[in-house]
Parts: C-alpha cells; structure tokens; sequence
C-alpha cells in the first residue's frame, strides 16, 4: 500500500467522516408511513371523546391548569378554612406560590398561623395543580406611605416638607 501525502490523509478523513462529494444524492422527500389504524375508521384517535376530556386536555395542553386551580382555591375558602375562620379572613391573592390572607384582626391572623398546617394540607389535596408553597396571614396594619410592595426606606413623609 502506497503512502499518502497529508493532503490526501485529510481528503480521506474528509470523505470517510462527511461521504464522497461526488456521490450523486437525491433530496426525494420520504413518504410519512401511515400509522397503523390512523386512516381507518374508528382507528387509533378517532374515536370522539367526551366534552369534559376535551377541555381537560386542552387546558393541561395550554398550561392553564395552575391559574384555574388558584381560582378554584380562592372561591373555596370557606370550604378549605372553616366557615366561622372565612368570615373572619379573605384570601387576597397568590404572588409567586404565596397564599396571601388579610384577617380583620391580629388575633385571627395568630390563629391562622397555628392553622397553618391543616390549611396547606388541605390546600395540598384539594388543588395540588395550583403550586402553593406557603400562605402568609396579614393582619390590619397601620396607614403607610409606601406605595408597592418594594420601596425604599427613608425619612417618610416628612421629606418633603422643606
């Protein structure tokens, strides 16, 4: 076997990695080949489903499984809390996993807190698609001049009085 130059080292490297270049290719389309069942009637997914199902698959297809079980939680607080804790707390709403819940009183907001684990067990159960990780329990609070949950602390209001 004759030696070879590095030149035609690297064009046969070349060939054996990419094919020969001067092979005739054909870009032919491959036909799909039909699933078996698929183009007869009543094959594989043909058959109608039920209305339920359909919404079902459309929703989890769409991701709107967490924002309609959030919903769904919120509208079941009396069932999810008791009802004599309900009229007592409202759900605010969920930020980032975070169960918001203002009490009218700071002695409820501590007795949320003790109830805290019933309640995210429940929650857990009923509507584990919803992905809430904790619930904070607010009670009334005092009037503030912040105006967001992100602001910078300073002076207050008497910055601006000269």
């Amino acid at each position: 076997m004759a030696e070879h130059s590095e030149a035609a080292k690297v064009y046969l490297r070349f060939k054996d990695v990419f094919g020969d270049p001067n092979a005739k290719r054909t870009r032919a389309r491959r036909k799909a080949s039909p699933q078996i069942g698929s183009s007869v009637p009543f094959g594989a997914g043909r058959d109608p489903r039920g209305l339920g199902e359909t919404i079902n698959s459309l929703t989890a297809q769409l991701g709107w499984n967490s924002p309609m079980a959030q919903s769904d939680l919120l509208g079941s607080w009396i069932e999810l809390a008791g009802e004599e804790t309900a009229k007592h707390s409202t759900p605010a709403g969920i930020d980032e996993g975070i169960l918001t819940v203002h009490c009218e009183s700071t002695a409820w907001a501590t007795q949320l807190r003790m109830m805290r684990v019933e309640i995210m067990t429940q929650i857990m159960q009923k509507f584990p698609d919803a992905g809430i990780a904790a619930i904070r329990f607010q009670g009334p609070n005092a009037p503030s001049w912040k105006k967001g949950p992100r602001s910078i602390p300073g002076r207050g209001p008497r910055d601006t009085y000269g």
